[in-house]
């Protein structure tokens, strides 16, 4: 299905041929290039696909790229009736997925794309090959300060007002976030504000905060399912200077999965896949290859 580019988009930064998928809330953007071995990147909050795309240029030499873009998010409609609970985002992606047809799928999660991603591969470890889990987690923190203070205080009325009227997510948190903040540079800032340019657009921006700590019912029964995916080959890549995931988060995943193989970047933080993505490639590569 073909679609106007809006005038914002740097297609030079991002190349890519644009497809939609009908999710019965509105319509689901997604890039798909290259061939082989699937790869699906899934992206959390305020990101889209445009956060994988130099990863996506390099990698889509030798496998099959596919990267969502949330409803609420990127080139995704943005209905203002929907839910964007998190569950509603993992359903979304199973029913494309699902639509494609893959097999020996490489998913790679960061941040919210964690447990939306995994959610996938715990429902069709048949069709899995291989995890990449950057800067994410997928069990309850209900209980835990750290979370339960930050999702109070975005997810509540004041972040939420901050988020609608101001873009505070993607404008001040997503830069908080950067190891080298220097990196997040006003042309590639632009292309993470402009999808949520107007108030009515930023719902799914501000229910995913709330969530952090409200989701504790899905995210624990995902959780309870982890064994499900031990015999996959699993790359935990993490940026060190992360201030939403830490290295007590690495820890738990290492625990989990103590065979996983383990990268960390030093001077990145949470968007490794945007500080890091040649190393990330790098990794990916001889996960797949090993």
């Amino acid at each position: 299905m073909a679609a106007e580019k809006p005038e914002w988009l740097d297609i030079l930064e991002y190349p890519f041929s644009p497809h939609y998928f009908e999710t019965g809330a509105g319509k689901m953007h997604y890039i798909d290039e290259g061939t082989g071995a699937p790869i699906v990147f899934v992206h959390g909050n305020p990101a889209w696909s445009f956060e994988f795309r130099n990863m996506i240029k390099r990698l889509s030499k030798t496998n099959r790229c596919i990267a969502i873009d949330h409803l609420g998010f990127g080139l995704s409609d943005k209905p203002p009736d929907w839910s964007y609970l998190p569950s509603a985002h993992a359903d979304n992606l199973e029913k494309l997925l699902e639509s494609l047809d893959l097999k020996d799928i490489t998913i790679m999660g960061q941040d919210w794309g964690g447990p939306i991603g995994l959610s996938y591969a715990l429902k069709h470890p048949d069709k899995v090959r291989a995890l990449v889990i950057s800067n994410t987690w997928l069990w309850s923190v209900k209980n835990d300060l750290y979370y339960q203070a930050f999702s109070k205080g975005m997810g509540g009325p004041v972040g939420r007002w901050l988020i609608k009227n101001h873009n505070f997510f993607a404008r001040v948190v997503m830069k908080m976030a950067y190891g080298d903040k220097k990196k997040l540079t006003q042309k590639i800032h632009s292309q993470y504000l402009s999808p949520l340019a107007k108030p009515a657009e930023r719902k799914g921006c501000w229910v995913f905060p709330k969530q952090i700590v409200d989701s504790w019912e899905w995210l624990d029964s995902l959780w309870a399912k982890r064994s499900t995916l031990a015999d996959k080959k699993i790359l935990l890549a993490w940026g060190m200077k992360d201030i939403a995931f830490r290295e007590n988060e690495l820890r738990h995943w290492k625990e989990a999965f103590p065979n996983a193989s383990v990268v960390r970047y030093a001077d990145a933080g949470h968007y490794a896949a945007e500080e890091k993505p040649d190393e990330l490639c790098g990794e990916i590569e001889k996960l797949l290859r090993d």
